[in-house]
């Protein structure tokens, strides 16, 4: 069975994320989104916040499971008896990012193999860092997030319904 971890901090899931969920879901026999703790960022959902959404979001494909992590990527991957990290890449840029993380995790954990998935071109430029820029700004954020999270969204008053 192959079992891949996709981690990230999905504040918020975009519909990049939800795209390469989808596609990763569709390859591996199991799919862990690992919600990562980033004590360097300054978040926009609590960590419980973020694994309720992705459970929503994902609750009609049985084999997406959602938890949250604290600590190396390897050791989580490790836990979740993974033999693959699944890596989204938007441009050039990011893969110049996730590269080298790619090869010191490796380096940590042999059996885990880094797998990049291109984003789809329509997703391309979306990222969490902009939407939440443009949720500052009180711009329109339909088009760049999931109605799961837009519901919630109106729900918490973050945005008007």
């Amino acid at each position: 069975m192959s079992i891949a971890v996709f981690p990230g901090s999905f504040d918020p899931v975009t519909m990049g994320h939800y795209d390469l969920i989808c596609r990763a879901a569709g390859i591996f026999d199991k799919l862990v989104l690992g919600v990562l703790v980033n004590s360097s960022k300054n978040p926009l959902f609590s960590l419980e916040e973020r694994v309720s959404m992705l459970r929503e979001l994902t609750k009609t494909q049985p084999n997406i499971t959602v938890c949250s992590f604290d600590g190396l990527l390897v050791d989580f991957v490790e836990q979740q008896k993974a033999d693959v990290i699944v890596r989204g890449l938007r441009s050039a840029g990011d893969f110049e990012y996730e590269l080298p993380l790619a090869q010191a995790n490796h380096r940590l954990n042999e059996h885990a193999d880094t797998v990049f998935l291109a984003t789809s071109p329509e997703y391309s430029y979306i990222s969490s860092s902009a939407v939440r820029e443009l949720l500052r700004y009180h711009a329109d954020i339909e088009e760049y997030v999931p109605e799961t999270v837009l519901h919630y969204m109106r729900e918490c008053g973050m945005i008007s319904k």
